[in-house]
C-alpha cells in the first residue's frame, strides 16, 4: 500500500505517522559485505558523511560503494516522522521516510561534488513520488547535507542539472535539500544491507535520465 493510493500521492503529517519505538527492532550487520569496513562506525576522523535518497536503496547503495574513495555505505530510512521505523511501515508511506544511503567517504580521494554527480545522474530527480515502477513517498528524491559546504554544493548542482534537464525536455526537479541534523538516519535491517552484492541479479527499479554535465 502507498499512502494516498487511489488519489494524489502526498506526504503524511506527523499526526498520521505510526508512533514508532525507542530503539531499532532488529540488529544491523557490523561490517560492509563488499568493502569490509564498519557500517555504523567508528568512522575515520578525516572522512565525511553524506546521505542520499534516490529511489530503491539497493541499487543506489551499489552505485556509491563502487565509487573510488567511498569507505562504507549503509542503507536506511530518513526524512520522516516515525522514530526507528521498520521497512513495512516505511513502504506504507505513512512514516514519511525515504529509502536513503549513508555514504562515508575520503574527501581527499572523492570530493562531495563527485558523489553528487553519482546522485543526479543515477536517477530521475523530476519524478516526484516515483522512480521507474516504484511508487510512493519512500522513493522520493532527497539530499541530506551535513555542512554549509555540502548544502551549497547540493543547491548549486541542482540548479545546473535543472538547466541541463530542462534543455533535454524534462520537467522540474523535485529533489529537496534537507539538514541531516534535523532528520535522523535509521539503518535498515540486515537483508537490505549490500543486497546487490549478495544477489547481483536482484531487482532494483533505478535508472538515470542519460543527462550528464561536462
Amino acid at each position: 500500500m502507498v499512502f494516498g493510493w487511489g488519489g494524489e500521492l502526498r506526504m503524511p503529517t506527523a499526526d498520521e505517522a505510526p508512533k514508532g519505538r525507542d530503539a531499532l527492532a532488529y540488529e544491523v550487520p557490523e561490517r560492509h559485505a563488499a568493502l569490509g569496513n564498519p557500517l555504523l562506525g567508528p568512522y575515520p576522523e578525516t572522512y565525511e558523511v553524506a546521505e542520499f535518497a534516490l529511489g530503491c536503496f539497493w541499487g543506489a547503495e551499489r552505485r556509491f560503494w563502487q565509487t573510488v574513495g567511498v569507505w562504507t555505505t549503509v542503507t536506511g530510512f530518513q526524512g520522516g516522522f516515525t522514530p526507528y521505523p521498520v521497512d513495512d511501515e516505511v513502504r506504507t508511506g505513512l512514516t514519511g521516510h525515504a529509502e536513503t544511503v549513508r555514504v562515508v567517504f575520503d574527501p581527499a580521494v572523492v570530493p562531495y561534488e563527485r558523489l553528487l554527480r553519482v546522485f543526479w545522474e543515477g536517477h530521475d530527480p523530476t519524478q516526484g513520488f516515483r522512480q521507474g515502477n516504484d511508487v510512493g513517498t519512500h522513493v522520493r528524491s532527497l539530499l541530506f547535507t551535513r555542512s554549509p559546504a555540502q548544502r551549497d554544493a547540493a543547491e548549486r548542482t541542482r540548479e545546473r542539472y535543472q538547466e541541463a534537464l530542462s534543455d533535454a525536455g524534462y520537467g522540474k526537479i523535485t529533489t529537496e535539500v534537507l539538514d541531516a541534523g534535523r532528520h535522523p538516519f535509521y539503518p535498515a535491517r540486515d537483508r537490505h544491507q549490500q543486497y546487490l552484492h549478495r544477489y547481483p541479479a536482484g531487482y532494483c527499479g533505478l535508472g538515470g535520465t542519460g543527462v550528464t554535465l561536462p
